[in-house]
């Protein structure tokens, strides 16, 4: 077995190239592939850019060097090749508050400052630790950043200047409604039902028309629409060198946490959608592997690209989970895509700043309201719901609509924090009676602040009564297992029976000894096994006793149930595996299979006698043989040899002398006459010579001696012998029974599968899966 290496960082384990490599041929289809992705999210991303920046109050064109710069650096320089990154909408609200508090030049700084921090949090590799934080935590966070966006741009669709604060704008809505403006609202109306219907267009002609993105079309209909109505629009002046960014103004204490918002923020925005994509995309069976994501390298070049769009005057950057979700589907395979995109954004930017600035400012905030909503997944809340996280998920979301995006974050760990220390300390024990038992269940984590309650539950129990003890809770300290061990054995002192249950029903026991031993442990070490108080070495007679007492401990609770169903139903294994009797050889082992699964015929040699040989067949191995064919009807018979054969080595040992160390071939003892139906195998490899002659072979490496070439031409006899069995052969002929060769190394653990056609040996690989 090969050791394989840790990665901390890196979702699947692959090479870090932007794709697998393509054929020639296949060239010219991706870059038509990129070239189109590229187009598609560049269609999402200049409207959606342009919503963000006037959602945050910045000047609009902001939004379209964060587009570009995120494209093209993050691109570059980032570890999730299929994302897309941009104007971060998680960050609409912190950079609305930054913009107002500090002007929008010291907003860029801040954006620089934020660039540099991430920088240095990837170059310390804590991407991962990032992903600690609770989900609850982070979807509530996002969840309340977009109800606070599409509360702040549902007043600019209603036609009117939204407040910074969620509270204000909600209680303004009334007032709104009372005094609408209805080309503004008719605009926000257009824009909204186009993005709900776009995608849900019925029949091929819907097919065709979902090629362009849904906020597109919104957008460029809205467009249309408002032609000739007074309303506020798009406004990019011409683009000049910027200033230079200028740190703020104002407590030191105040603009580190605007750094650490902007920070957090775009962090886990950035590495939450970067994981989202990489599930997304091995969600697509056939495509090429993109390269695999690495956390901190993308943490990095999310870094680069904020530093570079906080100098250049652009928004805050984050990974976007639409632009990347867009760019998998349009068939995307590399960062490509990513960085043409950024590309056209630039063109764009250039070329068509008339056409911009006919957009109505109404669509563009409904594209960005909707975009909010969208934040708000029921997917996540039914998510966090089921594993019992819906308050810090509900104090998470409340704290950052009422209070800010660092303040509800806090809340939100906090309430997280005393759910689970509430989790940790209260502990819920009943006590019930039961036809012919007691039940005590324990629910919650069982420590020592509950062995006072515990202690109290249990003196309900009647001496010499049967008692249950269900554990329901994942965790269970020392003190608590002493109460509980100590009570067990004095309830059993005064004639009581105990069984202590985990969740799911499954048993709690401890070893006999601080020594935990493997099932495939040898006795000589396997101090588990060993009975107690016993001086026997590993060969004394106790020691098998003592084993079945360790089964009947630890395995066989695991495995009543499937044994008792087994019972019911039968045995239907759909393996006959015929092996050596050898003790090194551990069959459920080598083959990873339980109760039920190998219908095992073992003996010296693993030799199965052909019918009628010369009337000293072997009724015994053709018995089971004939039992697993045509009554268990298996799908496949396995002829398992392996190295340091001790039959191998005595037919040779007969070859070369006939005393053969006591194995003469006159068939005095039973072990020589059951050894005369290898002599085939003998004769065979005699035949074929040293060399094989392409007779038998090992992919890997040379045939280590004469034992192992033997072993393995025996393994190719054996499988011929079995051809001869009649109903052998039927089976065969039908093609409901298939029969291979295996050999298996014991000093090197490894297993070698016959390929009959070339008849060599291959070794069977750890990432093996399908079945040779």
């Amino acid at each position: 077995m090969h050791a394989q290496p840790t990665q901390t960082n890196r979702l699947p384990s692959a090479p870090g190239q932007d794709a697998a490599p393509e054929p020639d041929g296949c060239a010219r289809s991706g870059w038509r592939r990129h070239l189109s992705a590229s187009i598609a999210i560049f269609l999402i991303a200049v409207p959606l850019s342009l919503g963000v920046a006037l959602a945050t109050g910045a000047p609009l064109q902001a939004g379209l060097v964060a587009a570009a710069v995120g494209g093209i650096v993050a691109g570059l320089l980032g570890g999730a090749p299929l994302q897309v990154s941009g104007a971060a909408t998680g960050l609409v609200v912190v950079t609305a508050e930054l913009v107002q508090r500090y002007g929008w030049r010291a907003t860029c700084a801040i954006t620089a400052l934020a660039g540099l921090a991430q920088l240095a949090l990837g170059a310390a590799r804590v991407a991962r630790a990032a992903l600690a934080i609770s989900p609850a935590i982070v979807h509530g966070m996002l969840a309340g950043i977009g109800v606070t966006v599409a509360l702040g741009q549902l007043h600019v669709v209603l036609g009117d200047s939204p407040s910074l604060s969620a509270p204000e704008n909600l209680r303004a809505l009334p007032s709104e409604f009372m005094h609408l403006h209805p080309p503004a609202l008719m605009i926000g109306a257009v824009t909204v039902g186009v993005l709900l219907a776009w995608p849900r267009l019925p029949g091929r002609a819907g097919r065709w028309a979902r090629l362009l993105p849904a906020p597109l079309v919104a957008v460029a209909l809205a467009t249309a629409a408002s032609l000739g109505m007074p309303l506020p629009r798009v406004s990019l002046p011409d683009w000049e060198v910027q200033a230079l960014p200028t740190l703020p103004d104002g407590p030191v204490l105040g603009i580190f946490a605007a750094v650490l918002t902007v920070t957090l923020v775009a962090s886990m925005e950035s590495l939450l959608s970067a994981i989202a994509m990489e599930r997304l995309r091995a969600e697509r069976p056939g495509e090429l592997a993109a390269a695999p994501t690495e956390l901190d390298h993308e943490l990095t070049g999310q870094g680069a690209a904020n530093v570079v769009s906080g100098l250049l005057g652009g928004l805050p950057i984050a990974g976007g989970a639409i632009r990347g979700s867009a760019n998998i589907a349009a068939g995307a395979r590399s960062r490509t895509s990513t960085v043409l995109h950024g590309v056209w954004v630039l063109v764009c930017a250039g070329l068509l700043t008339a056409v911009l600035e006919m957009i109505p400012l109404a669509a563009l905030a409904a594209l960005v309201m909707a975009v909010g909503v969208r934040m708000v997944s029921f997917a996540h809340l039914k998510h966090v719901q089921r594993h019992r996280e819906f308050p810090t998920y509900a104090a998470t979301l409340g704290s950052v609509v009422l209070l800010g995006v660092l303040q509800g974050v806090a809340v939100g760990v906090a309430v997280a924090a005393l759910l689970a220390l509430r989790r940790l300390t209260h502990t819920g024990i009943t006590v019930t009676e039961e036809q012919g038992c007691h039940r005590v269940r324990v629910n919650g984590q069982l420590t020592f602040l509950a062995v006072p309650r515990l202690s109290r539950a249990l003196a309900q129990v009647p001496d010499e009564a049967n008692v249950v003890v269900e554990l329901g809770g994942s965790f269970m300290d020392h003190a608590a297992y002493d109460a509980l061990q100590s009570w067990s054995n004095a309830h059993r002192s005064r004639g009581g029976w105990v069984t202590l249950r985990g969740r799911y029903g499954r048993p709690v026991a401890e070893p006999v000894s601080t020594h935990a031993c493997r099932p495939w442990t040898p006795w000589r070490n396997h101090h588990c096994t060993r009975p107690a108080g016993s001086g026997a070495g590993p060969g004394g007679g106790r020691q098998l006793l003592g084993g079945v007492s360790a089964f009947q401990r630890n395995t066989a609770p695991l495995v009543r149930e499937e044994l008792a169903r087994l019972a019911r139903e039968g045995q239907r294994p759909s393996q006959l595996f015929l092996t050596c009797a050898d003790s090194r050889l551990v069959t459920s082992m080598i083959t990873s299979s339980g109760p039920g699964d190998l219908f095992t015929v073992r003996n010296v040699g693993n030799l199965m006698p052909p019918p009628d040989n010369d009337g000293g067949g072997c009724d015994s191995v053709g018995a089971a043989v004939e039992y697993a064919v045509e009554v268990l009807k298996v799908a496949s018979i396995t002829v398992c040899g392996h190295s340091g054969c001790g039959a191998m080595q005595a037919l040779l040992d007969i070859a070369a002398s006939p005393a053969g160390q006591g194995l003469a071939p006159d068939g005095q003892t039973p072990l020589a006459r059951w050894l005369r139906h290898g002599r085939p195998s003998l004769a065979r490899m005699q035949r074929i010579g040293r060399l094989g002659r392409g007779e038998v072979a090992l992919a890997d490496r040379p045939v280590a001696d004469d034992v192992e070439r033997l072993a393995l031409v025996n393994v190719m006899q054996q499988l011929d012998h079995l051809m001869a069995h009649s109903r052998v052969a039927r089976r065969v002929a039908e093609g409901s029974l298939h029969l291979q060769g295996m050999y298996f190394h014991v000093a090197e653990a490894q297993a070698y599968v016959l390929d009959q056609r070339s008849r060599t040996f291959s070794a069977v690989r750890p990432e093996v899966l399908d079945a040779v």
